[in-house]
């Protein structure tokens, strides 16, 4: 099913049959020589929650980009299996293939926000991109992470956050339940992706707000460091776990920088 126009300037939105669910999908027209822009969303993430800012980047840079929602979250359809400790793992190694199958779409450039960052570093492990983009991914549980999203716990029973969220999820208690009850499973503080990180050659631009309440530097620091590939680092001061939205002005420059750098012969 295909619809004309749709959350903040898409060219299209449509429904896309990929690893046995039906997945939302906003496109956004471009160079067809170039790679296409792959945006996945955070925990509580869904395609409209991006906003207009897949949009400015595809406008900045003159490339298609495809903005989804996971099964479970926006329009897609839920979720019938519960969530485990690998589900950023199966994202990345089945559901996301198989999308990018179903859309011809080879070498992506992948930006990923938060959980999506450490999809995007879970799959260029194994599967060929352009690039990545990440912000504030992550690659090991840290303490902060946790307190903060026990937190959110406690926001969400008092009612407003699932209120905020119905506006861009169909189902919002599932959308929270299935991302806040296995971040706060003991066995999920043991999550590391630091050996896959090993073994992304492709280039990262990883960025980090100062004050993310839901991780530290280490995080881009350990891609740095870990990483098989060259990695360049944006560190934001005052700004939190979404820099998109926090710093829209230096993280779409930025973006625009690293991506005209990977499509300029050396």
């Amino acid at each position: 099913m295909t619809s004309s126009d749709g959350a903040h300037g898409a060219d299209e939105i449509s429904f896309v049959d990929a690893d046995g669910a039906v997945l939302e999908v906003h496109r956004y027209a471009g160079d067809a020589d170039g790679p296409t822009l792959v945006f996945l969303h955070e925990g509580l993430g869904s395609a409209a929650m991006w906003r207009n800012f897949p949009g400015q980047l595809a406008g900045v840079t003159k490339l298609a980009a495809i903005v989804y929602s996971r099964r479970g979250y926006g329009n897609s359809a839920p979720r019938s299996d519960p969530y485990t400790t690998d589900f950023m793992h199966d994202e990345a190694r089945r559901t996301l293939p198989a999308l990018l199958s179903a859309l011809a779409i080879q070498r992506p450039l992948l930006v990923g926000h938060s959980d999506g960052g450490s999809i995007a570093l879970i799959h260029a492990a194994d599967h060929p991109v352009a690039g990545l983009i990440v912000e504030a991914p992550h690659i090991f549980v840290e303490d902060i992470c946790v307190d903060a999203i026990a937190q959110a716990r406690e926001t969400f029973r008092s009612g407003d956050l699932v209120r905020r969220l119905g506006r861009y999820h169909k189902d919002p208690e599932q959308a929270f339940r299935g991302w806040n009850d296995i971040w706060l499973e003991p066995d999920f503080r043991a999550w590391n992706i630091e050996d896959i990180v090993g073994r992304v050659k492709a280039p990262i631009l990883a960025i980090q707000g100062e004050t993310d309440q839901y991780g530290t530097m280490a995080q881009i620091d350990g891609i740095a460091a870990t990483a098989a590939g060259p990695v360049q680092l944006l560190k934001l001061p005052d700004c939190g776990h979404a820099p998109h939205r926090d710093q829209p002005k230096i993280v779409l420059r930025e973006m625009k920088a690293f991506i005209k750098g990977l499509r300029t012969p050396p």
